[in-house]
């Protein structure tokens, strides 16, 4: 089964720290905001819908540590705790999603005071990890369903256990293909420039027991024209109304390539990566990270002093050239102002 990458463990947040990974598996314990933040912006926590879950856990930290006993200033500093984890990754929809989840159900119980407030705030952070849970799972069947057997399968990105609570998106559903006894091999591109593929998806394959065989993001598309590759499928951190969608950088990239070659691109997502607000992809901020990641990644300097750089985490994919987008509803084809639902205002 896949890893648990995060859980609330008696007033702590526990998560695997995806940094060290491969070499080792190690488990942070997380008791402070500033050090929940910087485990987000440094990726320690990554995948859309685990920084959503983090956050939603850390409001709760918030909420167990606060000394305040008036409603008024109790949920003044949950939402300064917020705004601060909000804009630890701007592109991934799902932070924001669930920190107003949380403050609406904290907000509802104000008038029952402190006490209501932070049970209010207990249920609902374990409603959006057991939803995580849920949907994850539903979506993966969903997916699984458009896998064929045998399938030789492109991937882009981790999108596994690692970048939700348990179980995975577009990964998740090539875990639920292979456990129906599908014949399946992924190709499985590195993810420059922190190697996501490399080091979280090859671990996540090997520990299902699952063929892989590692390439580099710029072979993707030689080896979609010597071979018979049947799909690729990707996540999301954001998907726009008409279905343009930002995920991790090299993703559009791909997605061309798979055009030309005629290969199906999907996008595996649950529906609370939709964001109504963003018309298009014009509308979805992209993260730009800091040139360290290029020049000195991994602690080895590989361009020399003073070299500008350009580092974007994510790019926009097009609508025209996905296939469909998968998620918990089921599978969404073009066009995308009228399948794609309106995103999730609310928990199943």
């Amino acid at each position: 089964m896949p890893v648990t990458t995060i859980a609330w463990d008696d007033g702590m947040i526990r998560m695997i720290d995806q940094t060290r990974l491969p070499g080792q598996l190690i488990y942070l314990e997380i008791r402070d905001i500033p050090t929940l933040a910087e485990a987000i912006r440094s990726l320690r926590v990554r995948g859309a819908p685990a920084i959503g879950v983090a956050a939603a856990f850390g409001l709760l930290l918030a909420a167990e540590q606060s000394t305040a006993t008036r409603p008024e200033a109790f949920f003044d500093e949950l939402q300064e705790t917020a705004e601060l984890l909000r804009n630890t990754r701007p592109t991934a929809v799902n932070l924001g999603w669930a920190l107003d989840h949380m403050l609406e159900s904290v907000r509802a119980a104000r008038a029952q005071g402190v006490t209501a407030m932070r049970t209010a705030l207990r249920q609902k952070a374990m409603a959006l990890y057991k939803n995580d849970q849920t949907v994850n799972r539903k979506l993966a069947e969903y997916g699984a369903s458009l896998i064929p057997d045998p399938a030789e399968i492109i991937t882009h990105c981790n999108t596994g256990a690692l970048a939700t609570v348990d179980y995975g998106t577009a990964l998740g559903a090539v875990f639920t293909a292979h456990a129906q006894g599908k014949k399946v091999h992924v190709w499985v591109d590195e993810t420059r420039p922190l190697l996501q593929g490399a080091r979280l998806n090859m671990w996540e394959l090997q520990h299902e027991g699952i063929p892989a065989t590692l390439i580099c993001d710029n072979t993707a598309a030689f080896v979609m024209a010597r071979r018979e590759i049947s799909l690729c499928i990707v996540g999301a951190d954001r998907i726009a109304a008409n279905g343009d969608t930002a995920n991790k950088i090299g993703t559009y990239a791909l997605a061309l390539a798979a055009k030309h070659h005629g290969v199906p691109f999907y996008i595996a997502a649950p529906c609370s990566t939709i964001d109504p607000a963003a018309a298009s992809g014009e509308d979805i901020p992209v993260e730009e990270r800091g040139a360290d990641e290029i020049v000195n990644g991994f602690g080895r300097r590989t361009a020399p002093e003073g070299a500008r750089v350009y580092a974007p985490a994510f790019d926009i994919t097009p609508n025209e050239l996905i296939t469909a987008i998968i998620t918990e509803k089921g599978v969404h084809t073009p066009p995308f102002t009228s399948s794609l639902p309106s995103g999730q205002k609310t928990l199943d």
